[in-house]
């Protein structure tokens, strides 16, 4: 793994890069789970840094914003390593720009894109292409996950080297699986000389078949066709095998199911090189939600059994789970409003995530809030990135919320060009005012006002 002081800051992926400024949260509740901070504080941002994290109402910055935040929560900006951006190809879906304009409004300041985009990302002019329009157009920095196999065929691999040359963060088919065990260990065999990680979309299509849900009461109860929890977790084991036997490191995406939470852990025990992501949706909604045929909650991997729940919750908590991701997919109406079997998979996520797992799990005392901020944030590290920390002489990424703000979801409209939100229409408790990346405002609530300090 790569050393702590070698991490490349966040703001070294692409993006187009705001004035930074002079600003002042005065009298904050500062909370960093890293640097070990909880009290009232004013935090003092200059330029791209934080400057101080002062004694409450004692900071006095010439010609700086000032922001009174008192009962408010500043945080670590969250890290999201899984995201559809859709771009290029679907750009009614979703772009750079509202993407990472939703990224924004949702406390992010970095996101990572995957590569099932049409075209598919299996080259280095393409990577090029993107890294180049994010420049123009994205409001937090992005980077780009280019494909394991060329156009995702999983029998031909991408020319690895070339692409982490572009600049590729990683490699992953997200999406679909790599089924031939061949072609995966020979892609970890050239990580080795690339570097980056390989982020598995972890399924076995044999046994997922023309599953649309989870293969459980719910599914039956339905006449619909099941997705087993083994098709995901017989995946996770091949992999760790392949990775330790390889010495290599894989990412496992959005895990659903005790079974697979089983394998990381086993294979974390025998010494493989394996990290895990969950979403926000699998943490706090179960297949039961789908007997309504609301296509907002069809995705893959499905919802699954409040016992998957309660073990993808407990593997937060043990560390076997390293990171959240909301794996945030849009789709078009279209795509959505049509019989549950005919609907595409996914949902939007990242103007949510963060209220809804406060609300769901840190209110009810099911995880702590510094857990959680721990866990927005630490997909950075998982892609070789610093992790967002609240420090003087730190990179400047913080996001305010008011954690008492009660808001119904998409009742405003939403950032994203998608509305396939599968929390639309909750009422939510916590509320992202104000995002900061590099030191520069990237995002302020509507009817959050600021003044300038005389």
């Amino acid at each position: 793994m790569t050393e702590p002081g070698d991490l490349a800051s966040v703001s070294s992926l692409s993006w187009r890069r705001p004035q930074p400024g002079a600003l002042i949260m005065r009298e904050a509740e500062v909370l960093c789970p890293r640097a070990g901070i909880r009290g009232r504080h004013d935090l003092v941002i200059r330029d791209v840094e934080i400057a101080e994290i002062a004694e409450p109402a004692s900071a006095e910055v010439a010609d700086a914003e000032v922001v009174e935040a008192a009962g408010l929560l500043a945080m670590p900006a969250f890290f999201d390593p899984h995201v559809h951006l859709r771009t290029p190809g679907r750009e009614d879906e979703e772009d750079l720009e509202t993407g990472s304009r939703a990224a924004a409004a949702g406390g992010y300041c970095g996101v990572l894109a995957m590569a099932n985009t049409d075209p598919i990302v299996d080259s280095a002019p393409h990577i090029g292409a993107l890294r180049e329009r994010a420049e123009r157009e994205a409001v937090v920095p992005v980077g780009f996950l280019a494909a394991i196999t060329r156009a995702f065929a999983g029998d031909e691999l991408t020319e690895m080297g070339e692409l982490r040359d572009a600049g590729a963060v990683g490699f992953s088919d997200d999406g679909v699986p790599v089924p031939n065990a061949r072609v995966l260990r020979r892609a970890l065999q050239y990580q080795r000389l690339a570097g980056g990680v390989i982020a598995l979309h972890e399924e076995d299509p044999d046994l997922s078949g023309a599953g649309v849900m989870h293969e459980g009461p719910a599914s039956a109860a339905l006449g619909l066709a099941g997705i087993p929890s083994i098709s995901e977790s017989t995946m996770v084991g091949r992999d760790a095998a392949l990775a330790a036997y390889e010495g290599a490191r894989i990412h496992c995406l959005h895990l659903s199911a005790r079974e697979s939470v089983e394998q990381v852990a086993r294979a974390r025990d025998a010494g493989a090189r394996v990290s895990a992501e969950v979403t926000p949706h699998h943490l706090t909604l179960t297949d039961e939600e789908v007997r309504s045929l609301d296509a907002r909650f069809k995705m893959n991997p499905p919802l699954r059994s409040s016992d998957d729940r309660q073990a993808l919750i407990d593997g937060l908590r043990s560390g076997v789970i390293d990171c959240i991701a909301t794996d945030h997919a849009p789709h078009s109406v279209d795509e959505k409003e049509v019989p549950f079997e005919q609907a595409a998979m996914g949902v939007t996520g990242l103007e949510t995530a963060f209220a809804v797992l406060h609300t769901e799990l840190v209110l009810p005392g099911v995880i702590g809030l510094e857990l959680l901020v721990e866990k927005l944030t630490a997909g950075a590290g998982v892609f070789d990135f610093a992790p967002p920390r609240l420090e003087p002489g730190q990179e400047a990424n913080v996001v305010l919320v008011d954690p008492a703000a009660e808001w119904e979801a998409g009742a405003d409209g939403w950032e994203s060009r998608s509305e396939n939100s599968c929390f639309i229409g909750r009422t939510l408790t916590g509320r992202v005012l104000m995002t900061v990346a590099a030191g520069g405002v990237v995002y302020r609530q509507r009817s959050f006002a600021i003044g300038a300090a005389a």
